[in-house]
């Protein structure tokens, strides 16, 4: 809940369902939202301390994501706009994972214009030029997989549970982020590229476990502090990099992979 550019309240309806599959199950999702749309809105509300009276909008997101999901959000945003006759924002999700920076203590301060931001989570990894608040342009991004999903997807693979990013950032602070090397891809202009990054590890790690069967559970911070290291020095070169081509000085982090410690430290650095 907003108002202007300060947030009233923030409520979140966790879906611990897709825990046991190891991975997000797009049906499962979207009766996920249906079912938890109406309290969660509810109690934004009130944590608030607003009504719908005093509501002079209704934002949602048009996309990107999976359409169950977003149909559910659609579709409730439209009735209770119509019901309460007030507007309908739609949102574009990468662009509102850049403006957010603009919300009252979001940031440590607020950024100018024109900035790069650099926007990585498990759908997405893109690095944006934002000449204002309505133009955007994407320099570079993912060719294959997000970084997110190559965090998530290492995690499954080390038998961590999903939600497997924060779990590798958890134990890569305690390994050696220089105990195994895994080659970065060579990618043209300011593009990303993850996939080959993943493949990397499944045969490295099938290769090591022939040899000896506990590898993982004898080696696991230390793989998770390689992996990161891995992927974090791909984010931040391409960032760097785009920076010194465009002269442009702002420089913005977001999207769920956002929370990762290192990447946090290093792009601070």
């Amino acid at each position: 809940m907003l108002r202007n550019n300060v947030v009233l309240s923030n409520v979140i309806a966790s879906q611990q369902i897709h825990t046991e599959f190891g991975g997000v199950v797009p049906e499962l999702a979207s009766r996920e939202h249906q079912k938890n749309i109406v309290p969660t809105v509810s109690a934004a509300l009130t944590r608030a301390g607003v009504t719908k009276s005093d509501l002079h909008a209704i934002a949602f997101t048009q996309g990107p994501g999976l359409m169950g999901s977003l149909l559910v959000g659609t579709s409730f945003a439209k009735s209770l706009a119509s019901a309460l006759n007030i507007p309908l924002i739609a949102v574009h999700h990468m662009q509102a994972h850049i403006l957010a920076h603009f919300i009252e203590g979001a940031s440590k301060s607020i950024p100018l214009f024109p900035l790069l931001c650099l926007t990585v989570s498990g759908g997405h990894t893109q690095i944006v030029k934002v000449s204002d608040p309505f133009t955007f342009e994407i320099i570079g991004q993912t060719l294959d997989d997000a970084a997110g999903e190559a965090f998530d997807k290492t995690a499954k693979m080390l038998g961590l549970p999903y939600p497997g990013g924060p779990e590798v950032d958890r134990l890569a602070k305690e390994g050696d982020p220089l105990k195994f090397k895994f080659s970065k891809p060579k990618v043209e202009n300011f593009d990303f590229s993850f996939s080959g990054l993943k493949t990397a590890v499944l045969y490295f790690l099938k290769s090591e476990i022939a040899k000896e069967p506990d590898f993982i559970e004898k080696n696991k911070a230390d793989l998770c502090a390689s992996v990161q290291q891995t992927i974090v020095d791909i984010l931040i070169d391409q960032v760097e990099a785009v920076a010194r081509a465009t002269g442009i000085k702002q420089l913005c982090l977001a999207g769920g992979v956002s929370a990762n410690s290192q990447l946090r430290s290093r792009f601070e650095a």
